[in-house]
């Protein structure tokens, strides 16, 4: 039997007692000279790195990703090169807008991260639990976050700067919509789908490529909760999802998505009746029938939620050859933002943690910097180099894609094309029940916001469909003419109309 062991300091000394400091006597003050005490002090005061700008309250778990139908056809990437094959993966799940206290049952979107430990590199899908999202530019999410965080005056959530950044932003009506329906509130990280949400360029060894989006199919049923449900669960268990998931994996009982692709040429993207890169608009499954590619199941926790969860870090930038962008215009931001993120709340190196580093190994000239956890060995560290150092591969390059056009700040034509997916929503996919909540859910949050923003945001869901904006009116006690009126109007007249 091992001997137990003992306790030492961080440097490796022995301790010799662990429940009282050194003093001046028994009732004396304590001694500079305890460092033992001092070295206990001084960690636990660095314990906590920054949090998550977003995705803050998040849990994880490890698994696999296996491939159960052919497509490599389409993709040179040799974690789906053949039915059968399996790849290592880590998951996290997470609210979006809280911070790390709040609640899993809050109405927010979900975060759904996969990292997979491939032979070429570590591949991250970095989504969340709907198809679409509220911008479609970079440059409005700084703004748009700062709308679902606590007023900088008040520290408050502020119903005023949520709907007036969204009843301001139209293309956001389609997300709107789902995450006021039932769907916004998950009952649980097991039972929702997953996206990518973004479109992405797939590549095969001729240079071919596709472009593809990804759904994550739970093989547990999706379930969500009312607004009641999920208000008392805020009150009575609101790590009920992370406890969900933990506990569930313990028990043997391990959660499953069954994974699919939309897969679109460059042809079909030219001529496509809307912007296939826009973020806010799905591709029509008569359009794009999913195709089935492979299943992911997790079985087994973390055993440290610190260096697993919290440290773990995902980024869209992350390919593996075979998967490349898209020029889709949040995220083109997406690819820098993530890993500079990571680099402000982990530090420089990072991805040398055991939870992000490639299972395949690293060759580069990187570095020094904090943190690092070894010496990068004896050998050169730049390019090009005669010392026999790692040295770049044409044949991963990604394909040639045609750019065109005047480099300007292009603006986005406004128009009807932002509310015919909603509508669709709203009319063939949700029943009596679904759009009864969904009215509900939205009277309860936007009723917290000043007359102007609620007539102007009810204007836009009338525009969606007359009976979507004109149950909001009346659950509010607005002027139904007025709602109606607002909607004829343009977007720029109907701001100017409702200006505070």
């Amino acid at each position: 039997m091992d001997k137990k062991k003992k306790m030492t300091t961080s440097s490796g000394k022995p301790v010799d007692n662990d429940l009282n400091s050194m003093t001046a006597g028994e009732k004396g003050p304590g001694l500079l000279q305890d460092m033992h005490l001092l070295d206990k002090l001084a960690h636990f005061d660095r314990e906590r790195i920054p949090e998550r700008v977003v995705h803050a309250k998040g849990t994880g778990a490890h698994g696999y990703f296996e491939v159960t139908n052919d497509l490599s056809e389409y993709t040179r990437a040799k974690f789906l090169s053949e039915v059968g094959k399996k790849t290592d993966v880590f998951a996290r799940f997470s609210t979006v807008g809280g911070e790390r206290g709040s609640a899993d049952a809050e109405r927010d979107p979900r975060g759904f991260a996969i990292k997979f430990y491939t032979e070429e590199g570590n591949y991250d899908m970095v989504g969340n639990n709907t198809p679409i999202f509220f911008i479609r530019d970079a440059m409005k999410f700084p703004d748009f976050i700062h709308t679902q965080k606590r007023n900088p005056r008040t520290n408050l959530k502020d119903p005023n700067m949520f709907w007036d950044f969204l009843s301001l932003t139209p293309e956001s009506i389609h997300q709107v919509t789902i995450l006021f329906s039932d769907r916004g509130t998950p009952k649980n990280f097991r039972h929702m789908n997953g996206y990518s949400s973004h479109t992405f360029m797939w590549y095969n060894e001729k240079g071919e490529y596709v472009w593809v989006k990804y759904h994550f199919k739970t093989d547990q049923g999706i379930k969500n909760l009312t607004r009641e449900e999920a208000a008392e669960l805020v009150g009575s268990d609101p790590d009920h999802a992370t406890r969900d998931l933990f506990e569930s994996i313990e028990k043997g009982n391990y959660p499953v998505w069954n994974v699919e692709v939309q897969i679109m040429t460059p042809e079909e993207a030219e001529n496509y009746r809307f912007d296939p890169f826009d973020i806010t608009k799905v591709w029509p499954h008569e359009d794009y029938p999913p195709i089935p590619l492979g299943r992911m199941v997790l079985d087994r926790n973390p055993t440290n939620y610190f260096a697993e969860v919290e440290q773990a870090a995902f980024s869209p930038a992350n390919f593996v050859p075979g998967i490349g962008p898209s020029p889709d215009r949040l995220l083109q931001g997406r690819l820098f933002s993530y890993h500079d993120t990571h680099r402000h709340r982990l530090g420089a190196n990072y991805e040398l943690l055991p939870i992000n580093a490639p299972k395949s190994g690293v060759n580069n000239y990187q570095r020094d910097g904090p943190m690092r956890s070894d010496d990068g060995g004896s050998g050169p560290n730049y390019w090009p180099n005669s010392f026999q150092g790692p040295d770049p591969d044409t044949d991963y390059a990604l394909p040639e894609i045609d750019i065109h056009g005047m480099a300007a700040r292009h603006e986005y034509e406004l128009g009807d094309i932002d509310f015919v997916q909603p509508a669709a929503l709203f009319n063939k996919v949700m029943n009596d029940q679904d759009r009864e909540h969904l009215i509900g859910n939205i009277v309860s949050h936007l009723s917290g916001a000043h007359e102007k923003l609620q007539l102007r945001q009810a204007a836009l869901f009338y525009k969606v469909d007359p009976e979507y904006g004109g149950g909001v009116a009346e659950g509010l006690g607005i002027s139904m003419d007025e709602v109606k009126r607002l909607a004829e109007m343009s977007q720029e007249e109907r701001v100017k109309s409702t200006a505070l």
